[in-house]
């Protein structure tokens, strides 16, 4: 008979990936579950636990994991009445009062090998404890870490990979940090006009078609800065600040913290803040204040608007910006007000807001 040789059939497997309220909700609905979730860096990984806090009501413990020794661990105690030693957690666990906590150990894949197997059993699901005090009931305890690909010395044993779910966090697009992290949290508008012009500065080098993107991180090329959700919001307050240092330094401090092309760029979108007309010229003269004719500065209008916008002048704001030549700067203030957790609230109560959506509903 034939010797016949079969070669192991083999298919591509993509990892579906989870964008920040998937995962929030996730980890919110399994308490059991000790979630590891991974990313590349500066997407937002240490945000997860300041919305885990506000949406479950517990108190919050960050552990920077790489920064940490044994000491700072657990300390060994002396129990002299029973003759025996035991481990008493630091407080910066939160554990102390017996009370449920969300526990966030940082950069896990990036602690000493003598740190990880410290904390070790806190991931176990029906004993989970550290040193000699139990986990409480209810908690909450997620790890975080690198993708393998970005070389930034992650490792994870086997054994611990059984005891852990891995989500995969997707690097939020420019729509989804703008609409959900940049506008509530009133970052820089001109830094928010420039992302939505320039969306490719959020995009992955997992992604195809990004190996020339020079805005990105690359962990296959040398870097010292690149644009992520974490330096977006670092050069957001830089350029807030920029009335307290000269031209020069404003350059050099952008060139440091987002990478020297993008700053280059950004610079563009700050002298369009100065050919503005003033947000008092457009509410007390709706039509006639003057309109921008550059399309970068007609962004940072747009989003300069939607900050400043409140339920006595969104009648203003939306004759003006009728006399708008293009319904795609209309849309990037209506569809954005639209979806604001808290001014959308007063906007849909306004005539000429209302009016306005249900003309342009199909764009919705």
């Amino acid at each position: 008979m034939e010797n016949v040789m079969h070669t192991p059939k083999t298919d591509i497997h993509f990892t579906q990936k989870l964008n920040h309220d998937q995962t929030v909700d996730f980890i919110a609905a399994n308490p059991k579950v000790r979630v590891y979730v991974v990313g590349e860096p500066g997407i937002g990984k240490s945000y997860l636990i300041k919305e885990l806090g506000r949406r479950l009501g517990l108190p919050t413990a960050y552990i920077d994991m790489p920064n940490l020794d044994l000491g700072d661990i657990a300390m060994p105690v002396i129990d002299h009445e029973a003759k025996v030693t035991r481990y008493y957690p630091n407080a910066r666990f939160g554990l102390q009062n017996g009370v449920p906590v969300i526990i966030m150990l940082d950069e896990w894949t990036k602690a000493m090998t003598p740190v990880k197997n410290m904390t070790h059993p806190m991931f176990e699901v029906d004993n989970p404890r550290l040193g000699d005090l139990p986990i409480p009931e209810g908690s909450y305890i997620f790890l975080t870490g690198n993708l393998e690909t970005d070389g930034v010395g992650d490792s994870m044993q086997a054994h611990t990979k059984q005891r852990v779910t891995r989500i995969e966090l997707m690097k939020p697009t420019a729509e989804y940090w703008i609409e959900n992290y940049a506008v509530p949290n009133n970052l820089c508008t001109i830094v928010i006009a420039w992302v939505n012009q320039h969306p490719h500065c959020l995009a992955s080098y997992t992604d195809e078609g990004q190996e020339d993107n020079e805005l990105i991180y690359n962990p296959t090329v040398p870097q010292s800065a690149v644009c992520s959700p974490r330096t977006l919001e670092k050069v957001a307050g830089i350029i807030d600040n920029r009335d307290k240092y000269d031209a020069d330094t404003l350059l050099a401090a952008m060139q440091g913290t987002v990478g020297n092309s993008a700053a280059e760029l950004l610079g563009s979108y700050i002298r369009h803040q100065d050919d503005l007309p003033s947000y008092a010229s457009i509410i007390n003269n709706p039509t006639t204040a003057r309109i921008p004719e550059d399309d970068g500065a007609m962004a940072v209008l747009c989003f300069g608007l939607l900050e400043k916008v409140e339920a006595n002048t969104l009648t203003q704001i939306m004759e003006y910006l009728g006399r708008l030549p293009d319904l795609e700067w209309q849309c990037i203030f209506c569809i954005n007000l639209a979806r604001h957790k808290v001014k959308s609230q007063f906007a849909f109560a306004n005539k000429a807001f209302a009016a306005w959506c249900a003309k342009n509903q199909d764009i919705l």
